[in-house]
């Protein structure tokens, strides 16, 4: 399981360098009249995530329950800030950034993993009877949920909130409560999209994206018309067609779609098997875990790449409706890299922990 966690997710990692570097090569000509600024971003990336993971994985501050709350306030003033003119940036139709220069740090990202590990602390002494609410769990949900949305962010928002909430089934709480969420959850969300046009419009394309081709239907055709004539082998890699401005950014949250063109079904297939090998193993070592915090973070971790993963693939492919999330170690990003491999280091950690 450990050998296995670990190769698979540096498989992962690297491939997304080398994908990055043909998906964003053009894009970079373009707009930066550099064919390399992602791949050595990236990179740069990568490096520091994975020294933050080694140190995760090391330091004995992670089995902490104060560390994670401590952890977790500083990423609910972080969501405060990034609303705050001057420190928050606006890109992409979100306010989500804090930048520092040359540097910009997405707070959602880190929030994921946050609520995660500091609910399975808050549950770790707890006994294994079938909770029916706690306010004080869906608080430590609700707060930085709600501080996403309003950026608005509703990709990252569910994520963490599905994540949280299988947590919380494997702790034991009642199916009799999952009903009653579930429920409110549907009418929230179908709220969510009634009241932003931008949401509503994204479902019609969804349902019919030829309705509005050059414009919120553009992305989904445009992944579509990458992903379709790969064929079994792909064009080649560094010969992806929609990258030369067809598909918007396509090294970020449709690069999905550049590998099955580039690389095929065959391509596509070693992805999404070494996804399957990451989630099986890491979902073996939750089951190993010698205490209940080690199960409950381990396993919110992976349901938080299980689900996020499903989602991305689901939007390139249009099965699902498009909306902003990254594809776990091979999107482009630095928040986006370095909250999963945070994961991994806490995974890693209690993996070594394990008896």
């Amino acid at each position: 399981m450990k050998i296995a966690f670990v190769l698979s997710a540096i498989a992962l990692s690297c491939i997304g360098l080398a994908f990055v570097h043909s998906a964003g090569s053009y894009w970079g000509t373009v707009y930066y009249a550099n064919s390399s600024p992602f791949i050595i971003k990236q990179s740069i990336h990568m490096v520091v995530s994975m020294g933050i993971a080694l140190f995760i994985m090391k330091s004995p501050l992670t089995s902490k329950e104060k560390t994670w709350t401590i952890i977790y306030w500083l990423v609910i003033v972080a969501l405060i800030a990034v609303k705050i003119p001057g420190i928050g940036a606006f890109r992409n139709g979100s306010q989500s950034w804090i930048v520092f220069g040359p540097l910009s740090l997405q707070p959602a990202e880190f929030a994921k993993i946050t609520v995660i590990t500091k609910l399975a602390s808050s549950l770790r002494f707890r006994s294994k009877g079938k909770y029916v609410f706690n306010l004080k769990d869906i608080g430590i949900i609700l707060l930085p949920a709600g501080l996403i949305m309003l950026q608005p962010d509703l990709g990252s928002t569910v994520i963490l909130v599905v994540s949280a909430f299988i947590v919380l089934f494997v702790a034991g709480y009642s199916l009799r409560f999952f009903t009653i969420i579930g429920v409110t959850g549907l009418v929230a969300f179908i709220g969510l999209i009634a009241a932003a046009s931008y949401r509503l419009d994204r479902i019609k394309s969804y349902i019919d994206p030829w309705n509005d081709p050059l414009g919120t239907g553009f992305q989904g055709i445009q992944s579509l018309f990458a992903i379709a004539p790969g064929g079994l082998f792909g064009h080649g890699y560094g010969n992806s067609r929609q990258k030369y401005l067809y598909l918007p950014e396509p090294q970020n949250d449709f690069i999905f779609s550049i590998i099955a063109e580039e690389s095929g079904f065959l391509g596509a297939t070693i992805i999404i098997s070494l996804f399957i090998v990451l989630l099986v193993a890491t979902f073996g070592i939750a089951i190993r875990s010698k205490d209940r915090f080690s199960f409950l973070a381990v396993t919110g971790m992976g349901s938080m790449i299980l689900f996020q993963t499903f989602l991305n693939i689901g939007v390139v492919s249009g099965l699902l409706p498009v909306t902003g999330v990254t594809l776990p170690f091979i999107s482009y990003g630095g928040s986006s890299l370095m909250t999963t491999w945070i994961a991994v280091g806490v995974v890693m950690h209690f993996m070594n922990e394990k008896t």
